[in-house]
This record gives C-alpha cells, structure tokens and sequence, in this order.
C-alpha cells in the first residue's frame, strides 16, 4: 500500500487530517466534506506508515449500514478482513460473549423484544390501553439509560431537563425497577445493557480491560455528536488511559438529541481529551453553492453556529419554494416533479423525497403509485422482520451445522440465482400479467441482495465470537441492526422516500422536501430551546441531502382524519424566499447526468471531442449486445439483468478483473460473480481512437 497514492484527490485540509501524527485528532466535517473518506484514508495511511497494526484497529459507528460502508472502503484501500468495524452495541455483544466464554459463565440472553415484559411491569392506569402504558414506560426507561439515569434519580432527572412524561414519575420509577428486577432474574439483558455491562467490566475487570485495549488499542469513531452518555462512557472505557483516538463529527449535524445523543461531548472535547488536536474541513463537494448557501441561511436564522464552508460543486438553480392549496395538490404535484426530472441517462434513484414524519408518506406514495414512478419507502420494513430472513435465520438455527457451514452453503445457493424457501421465478412472455411478473421478479432479487448482507454480517460476527453459532448471532444481529429498515436494501432504481432523519448519511442530485409547514418543521412537540434548536439542524440535514436541485413544498390546507386544518410557511423558512422553479436559474433547466467525480467527467468529456474519439460508447454498445443476449435466453426483461445506468458505470470505469467489477455501484459481490467472466471479455477489445497494441 503506497502511502503517497492514499492523498490522491484530497484536498489540503483532508490531507492534513489524514497524515497528521496527533493523537487523539478530532475532525470537524460539515455536510458533504468527505469525512468517511478522511477516515478511512487516515486509518489505511496510518497502517501503511507503520504507526497502526490493522488487526489492532476498531471502528465504531452507529449504523450497521455505516459499519458496512467503513469496511467495505477499507477492503478497497487494502485492509481486507484485518480491521474491525462495527456499532456500539454490536462490538460490546461480542466482546461480553467472549469474557462469559473465558469465565465459562452461562451468556446473558438479550431481550431483542422488551414489550410482553413492560406490560407485565407497567402500572395501571384508569382509562388507559396495558400497551400504551407499557409503550410509554419503555420509552421513559430508555431516556434515562441513555443518560444513565437511575430509577431513584429519574424525578429529579426529569425536572431539572424539562421533560413532560406521559406518565407521573412516582409511576415511571416503579415500573423501571421491577423492569430490571426481572431481567435480572431471568438472565436478560436489553440494548442498553450490552453498553453498561461492557463498560464496567472494562472498568472494574483489570484482565479483560488489559485485552480489550491490546486487541483494540487503534480507535476510530465516526459521527462523534451522537454519541450519549453511555456509549461515551463505553468508548472511554475502551480507550482507558491511552489516547490513539481519531473522531470525526459535526455539531451542525447534531440531530438524535431527543434519542439521548449529546453533542458537548465534540463541542467540549478539550475538557475531556486535553491533548486533543482539532482540524476543520471546510470544502463541500455534494451541495452546488446555491444550496449550501440557503441551508447555512437557515442555520443563521435559526441562531445556530454555522461554519464557513465552500462549495466545489458547479453552480446551479436556487432551492425554490412553492405552495399548493391541499396536502393532496401538493403530493401530485411533486409527483408530477419527480417525473420531469427523470432524463434520459439519470436513473429515478438519482431523486428522493423528504419529509419531517412518517405520517407525511401516505399521500406521496399514492401519488407516485398513480402516476407509474418506482419507489422505495426508507424505514418501510424492519430488516429482520423481512420474510427471507426469517427463514434463514430459523434455517441457521434448526440445521445443525456450524455457522461458518451454513453461510457458506447460504452464500453458494444465492450464487447460483436461489432464494432459501422461494420458487424460482422468471419471467412468461405468454402471460398476460407481465407487470405482477416483474414485481414477483424484483422481490426474488431484493431476497436475495437481503440474504447476501445476511452472509456478510454473519461473517462479521464470526471475526469478533469465532465460536459463536446461530443463536448468539441472531442475538448480535438483532443488536447489531435493529430498526435499520435499509440498512441490507438492494441498490434499486426507484425514487426514495424517506424521513429527514433517515436520509441522514445519505444523497441524491435532486431532492424534494415536502410538507415543509409549522407544526412539521419544526415538529409541534419541540417546546424547550435545545428541541428548537434541533429541528433547525434537522431541516440543515434535509437541505443538504441535495447536490444540484433543492426543491421545497408545503400545503396551505392539510386534512387530519376528517378534519381539514390550514397551514402556514415553515419559519425556518424565512430566510429562502418564494421562488417557482425555473426562475432566474444560472444554468439550463434540463438536468444532466449525474457524476460521482467532476474532474474525472470533464477528462472524459474532453477525450471524447479528440479527432476518433467516442468516449465509452463502443463499450456501451458491446454491454448492451451482451445484456440482450442474456435476457433473451432468461426471456426476462434487459433491465432486470443490469439497469442502463449500471452498464454506464462499468463502461465508464472499464474493470480489469471481477473484483473490481463487484465494487462498481450497482454490480456487487454476487453479480459480478455470476456475469463476471462475460462482461469483461465484452470489454476486452480497446477502446476506439486508443492505439492499437
């Protein structure tokens, strides 16, 4: 690994936090900047200078999804299977697994569903529903672990944050002793138990602190403003008295207040990591410098500290804000936009839509349903409820074999098009109902996207508990990804709609945020400064989701069950103006195609205008010759083989060998497997106007 080819492409202040030999280094990363390619590149350039063993290096995030991407970044930089990457929770499971073991103690049992035990222990309340009760318990319990609270101390944690419960507190203590009573007596262990019994077997079990820090004495945290104050307590544990920390965070970014994060841990890092160095990166390279300015407009305005960040991305249109008469004019209407956006060569995933509420996705899926737009709803279908898992998982505990066994026999049945428990399914041209036959068709493939993600986690799990079978894992999976609807979901072409904070992480090239009203944005149920204060952040997060096209709506009219309400303007709006779409925009409101590298298109472009040159095209030509030949034989439709804007990409980077194919966008592991061989030798031949060898 060249230490020196790991800076390509990064600008002075990436470069910096990359090769700086401060430790702990905390960097500061607004939207966009970059930060898991800093951090990934830092971890990579640190191994190749000889200055971190990978095998001694743990990533910590908070999404299985955002282990994934950590990992499989670092699996390109070279650092195949050697580092660890992984959630709090997740990594605190299979570390406590691994001291029962050596202590030959019988394993706690998580409690992956903690419901038929809180309404066994929630108080009775006149006039009030058993579960409403329970529900409402659970989530003041989980407030106070968060911040670990104890029952005795919950009144007065209560009272001194403001918080209204829906339950009194003499009710909520009650309910949260006899909640741990019983888990402890039953040998179970919840979420938040996996970070506090990690931590204090840490602090107070000097052996397994001594072997915790050997095996993990490398740490790296991604998103450093979410974590609370028990996952801050379990990673100071895990550091202990050493300081070879990197964390990356961004205050602005600070939005899981409500879900107990607590962003003075970044904002006061000094006070707790004294030696600690700060670096801040002050490029954007996702928003056009029209969006960022009016995200960080709406940071000012909401009296929050903005940073000075510039834009490398071109300019283009201003975000615009329009109005619509009804809830119901306004979801066609976005439908109507996502439609137009959709040219020749951009894909319908290069757009999503975003809104502050689930409850805000009825109209708009019905409107994207009537007018033939594929779409996806983020947050939809809770992973491991999925049917496919499901099956496996009941395969993988019932079969007998070692779970290392059984992966791998799960992994050779989907190379070879087999969904565990599902018929095969192709497409009858003699079948009238074509279209039911496409959906039968799309489901096979997203099972099988799922139970290769369930492969790979599987594995993931083995490199932290080599002994583990499959009822520890389905332990370590439920806490590794539970409620990360998306976190295995196949990379389809469709339209996403999802929840400002789901979309966190994430972007697209044109994004529409809906519903933008008083009472949405911000949330009515935000009454304290700090909850305000979020929300502001929280419509920062959702502006920034866009690199070119920000377009923003609300209704003047909404209707609640039967009853018809008028709307006002968001507030936090006051500082972008009203602005239809198409006025006074700097650049063509034609959309052009996305690109993932400015420099590397206006390279290709210009190679393209050579006397003979053509660009891609013959190698476009040649994929689409052999796509054709294989849906023909399937007599399935050319698209459900590899979708137009997949063939582009792989004409675009011309892959060597099937490795490089697998990590193309779209390809993946699986497919690359099965076509590889065939779509390289279609790109064999050189590309027309190069030199003939």
């Amino acid at each position: 690994m060249d230490p020196e080819a790991l800076l390509d492409g990064l600008d002075d202040r990436q470069r910096l936090a990359v090769t700086s030999t401060a430790l702990p280094l905390v960097v500061l990363a607004p939207a966009g900047s970059g930060k898991t390619r800093v951090l990934t590149r830092r971890i990579a350039y640190r191994v190749a200078m000889g200055a971190a063993d990978p095998r001694h290096v743990l990533a910590l995030t908070f999404t299985r999804k955002a282990a994934g991407e950590l990992s499989e970044r670092l699996g390109r930089l070279g650092l195949r299977s050697d580092a660890t990457t992984g959630t709090f929770h997740g990594v605190a499971w299979g570390a406590l697994r691994a001291r029962w073991a050596d202590q030959g103690r019988t394993p706690l049992t998580l409690l992956e569903r903690k419901g038929r035990l809180l309404v066994e222990v929630a108080p009775r309340a006149v006039g009030r529903d058993q579960r409403s009760v329970a529900a409402d318990l659970g989530t003041e319990i989980e407030w106070a672990k968060a911040r670990m609270i104890t029952p005795e101390a919950y009144p007065e944690a209560v009272v001194a944050a403001g918080r209204r419960s829906a339950l009194r507190s003499e009710l909520v203590v009650q309910g949260y002793k006899d909640y741990e009573t019983r888990k402890q007596r039953a040998g179970l262990a919840d979420f938040d138990d996996l970070l506090a019994l990690c931590a204090r077997a840490l602090e107070e079990d000097e052996r397994f602190a001594s072997a915790q820090r050997w095996r993990f004495r490398h740490l790296y945290v991604d998103e450093l403003q979410d974590v609370n104050a028990l996952q801050f307590r379990l990673l100071e544990a895990w550091r202990g008295h050493g300081y070879d920390v990197t964390a990356v965070g961004d205050p602005q970014q600070a939005i899981y207040g409500w879900n107990g994060a607590d962003a003075s841990f970044l904002l006061e890092i000094h006070r707790h990591w004294p030696p600690a160095s700060v670096i801040e990166l002050d490029r954007s390279y996702r928003s056009s410098p029209q969006i960022l300015a009016a995200a960080v407009a709406v940071l000012q305005g909401g009296r929050q500290a903005a940073r000075e960040v510039h834009s490398q991305r071109p300019d283009g249109p201003a975000p615009s804000v329009a109005s619509h008469p009804t809830d119901r004019a306004e979801a066609i209407a976005v439908a109507r936009a996502v439609r137009r956006g959709h040219a020749p060569g951009r894909p319908w995933s290069d757009q999503a839509i975003l809104v502050r509420t689930h409850a805000q996705t009825e109209l708009l899926t019905e409107a994207l349903r009537e007018s033939g737009i594929p779409h996806r709803l983020r947050g939809g279908a809770d992973f491991l409820e999925r049917p496919a898992v499901r099956r496996a998982m009941r395969e993988l505990r019932s079969g007998g074999a070692p779970l290392g066994t059984a992966l791998a026999d799960l992994e050779l049945s989907l190379e070879d098009g087999v969904v565990p428990g599902v018929v095969d399914v192709h497409i009858d041209a003699d079948d009238e109902d074509i279209e039911e036959q496409r959906l039968r068709l799309a489901q096979h493939d997203e099972d099988r996207a799922v139970l290769a993600s369930l492969v790979r986690m599987g594995r993931d799990y083995l490199r932290l508990d080599p002994v583990g079978g499959a009822s520890s894992f389905s332990g370590w999976l439920t806490a590794t990804v539970r409620s990360e609807a998306d976190s295995a979901a196949p990379d389809r072409d469709a339209v996403d709609i999802a929840t400002f904070h789901a979309a966190k992480g994430l972007e697209w090239g044109t994004v529409h945020l809906a519903g933008i009203e008083d009472g949405y944005v911000p949330i009515a149920l935000a009454r304290t400064p700090a909850a305000r204060a979020e929300e502001v952040r929280l419509l920062y997060v959702a502006m920034t989701r866009a690199q070119r096209e920000l377009r923003i709506t609300w209704a003047q009219q909404r209707t609640f069950s039967a009853r018809v309400v008028d709307r006002r303007r968001s507030p936090l709006l006051a500082p972008i103006p009203d602005r239809v779409p198409g006025e006074d925009d700097p650049v063509p409101s034609l959309p052009t195609p996305p690109v993932d590298d400015w420099a590397e298109e206006v390279a290709r472009q210009r190679a393209a205008l050579r006397p003979g040159g053509s660009g891609a095209s013959a190698d476009l030509e040649a994929l689409h010759r052999w796509r054709d030949g294989v849906a023909r034989a399937a007599r399935v439709v050319p698209e459900t083989v590899l979708p137009d804007h997949v063939l582009a990409r792989i004409a675009k980077v011309r892959p060597t060998d099937v490795a490089a194919l697998g990590g193309i966008r779209g390809v993946g592991e699986i497919l690359a497997a099965r076509f590889g061989a065939d779509v390289l030798a279609a790109l064999v031949h050189p590309p027309v106007g190069s030199p003939a060898p």
